[in-house]
């Protein structure tokens, strides 16, 4: 079966993404033109962690039994949502339309397994897996709407394409695009857009750090949020912190 693969970026590039947060990412994006980016639906089943990588998508359409049969018999290697792992590195996002359906576990624990035994980051799924009682103990990032006890074409969807354009929680994705997941939800970077990103978020997550320990030492929220109220002295403030800090 042929699948095309993704090009993946620079590493310092998703290292750098990681350290922006999806708040920061979100606003800045709307800065340079994506109006939303949030993958509505998908909710942090890994609270604390915050993944980012390029996106393997992977599509799941409605089940029409003369389209595909469905038969737990059958011969593994026709499932295309073995091949969305299977094309995988170190570092990957699987992200996956599965039309929002709560019905069908798209995967399970053994491919969640196998897909964090190569090295992937985690999954964005706009829909549920099964398997959670142990699925949970891996390390991989999981941003689901939902868990359930059937498999992926028990009742309702099937896999049809593994990277081209998808629609995940109402936005588009595309093969190849980076996704930055944290407690706040998942939003997705345009890779023609990722570089000027960090460039700009980067600068923004330095004055949140400094208006953050003033507000929490007492200062007068007026005085230091948002950025562009800031006074002059308040400008001065913050230089003098860059240059000491």
């Amino acid at each position: 079966m042929n699948i095309n693969n993704i090009k993946r970026p620079d590493k310092n590039l998703i290292e750098k993404l990681k350290l922006i947060g999806t708040a920061t990412a979100s606003g800045e994006l709307n800065k340079l033109g994506i109006k939303d980016p949030f993958i509505q639906g998908p909710i942090s089943y890994s609270p604390g962690k915050t993944i980012a990588g390029p996106a393997i998508t992977l599509q799941f359409l409605p089940m029409r039994e003369d389209v595909y049969s469905d038969d737990q018999e059958m011969d593994p290697e026709v499932q295309l949502h073995r091949h969305a792992l299977y094309i995988a590195e170190k570092g990957d996002i699987v992200v996956v339309d599965a039309r929002g359906d709560l019905r069908s576990g798209v995967f399970g624990e053994m491919m969640l397994t196998y897909f964090q035994g190569k090295g992937g980051e985690g999954i964005i799924v706009d829909g549920a897996i099964r398997d959670f009682t142990h699925a949970k103990d891996l390390e991989l990032g999981m941003w689901l709407k939902g868990v359930t006890p059937n498999y992926h074409t028990q009742v309702s969807i099937y896999p049809n394409a593994v990277n081209i354009p998808i629609s995940c929680g109402g936005v588009l994705v595309n093969p190849g695009d980076i996704i930055l997941a944290d407690d706040d939800g998942a939003v997705v970077v345009p890779i023609s857009l990722a570089e000027k990103l960090t460039d700009t978020a980067t600068g923004h997550t330095e004055w949140e750090v400094f208006a953050r320990k003033k507000l929490s030492e007492g200062g007068e929220l007026r005085d230091f949020y948002p950025r562009n109220a800031w006074s002059e002295k308040t400008e001065e403030e913050y230089s003098a912190w860059i240059e000491n800090n």
